[in-house]
């Protein structure tokens, strides 16, 4: 019987990522052997991040992670093609299609009906992109349902100390950084929880553990990717 959506739910980026390590673990093996030749099967590595965006943009159907989702897809599709075809394929000459993608995003979040708010707004869902820029976003919605959070080669600060999440639910943060860092402020009843996967980066959670025993939590997915992902609270302790 084929899976079923839930199924799919269930596999993860971690989940995914643990089976590429354990594939790649028994190539390595069965060429020491001499059974295999691993080198025929690892040139292909790129299509593990074209299988891992396909993943992203699966989870990403109520809006959450699809940025990061298409950018793997189209990451891992150049390489693989550039692999593939005679005619290699400069990245210099494939920059404009950053712009379409910037100016596509413009559109879609246009058509998207996205209120334009002072700093502070009760939007109780929004996203944020940053490539080689900088972006600041803050929310004081009571109703915190979750972000969509991207930087490439750029940088994210969320300020959501003044939100607060229902009790008994939770939030989720989708996060995606490549060569980039995002920053979430948090306030300090909130419990966090980690569940994005670094890929020569890191993930560093500097909230306190709250006083009482915590009814809001927050729960930060996503894949960081050489770049960094810091929570806290910066109350006046500990902040550096």
């Amino acid at each position: 019987m084929a899976p079923g959506p839930g199924s799919i739910s269930r596999v993860t980026p971690q989940v995914f990522l643990g089976l590429i390590v354990i594939v790649a673990g028994v190539l390595f093996t069965l060429d020491n052997l001499g059974l295999v030749d691993a080198e025929q099967f690892i040139q292909y590595w790129p299509a593990g991040l074209v299988a891992l965006g396909l993943l992203k943009l699966w989870h990403a159907r109520e809006g959450q992670g699809w940025v990061g989702g298409f950018f793997l897809v189209l990451l891992g599709g150049w390489m693989l093609l550039e692999h593939a075809v005679a005619i290699r394929i400069s990245i210099g000459d494939l920059w404009p299609l950053f712009l379409v993608f910037i100016g596509g995003y413009m559109v879609w979040k246009g058509f998207g009906g996205v209120r334009r708010g002072p700093p502070a707004d009760g939007q109780n869902r929004f996203s944020a992109l940053a490539i080689m820029s900088g972006i600041v976003r803050r929310s004081n919605t009571q109703t915190f349902r979750g972000a969509d959070l991207t930087a490439i080669m750029g940088g994210c600060e969320i300020d959501l100390r003044q939100a607060s999440i229902e009790p008994g639910t939770e939030a989720v943060i989708d996060v995606f950084a490549f060569w980039g860092g995002i920053d979430i402020k948090v306030p300090e009843d909130w419990i966090v929880i980690i569940r994005a996967v670094p890929i020569m980066g890191g993930i560093e959670d500097k909230t306190h553990t709250p006083a009482s025993p915590a009814t809001k939590t927050l729960t930060i997915g996503g894949i960081v990717i050489m770049g960094g992902v810091t929570i806290k609270n910066l109350t006046g302790r500990h902040d550096h």
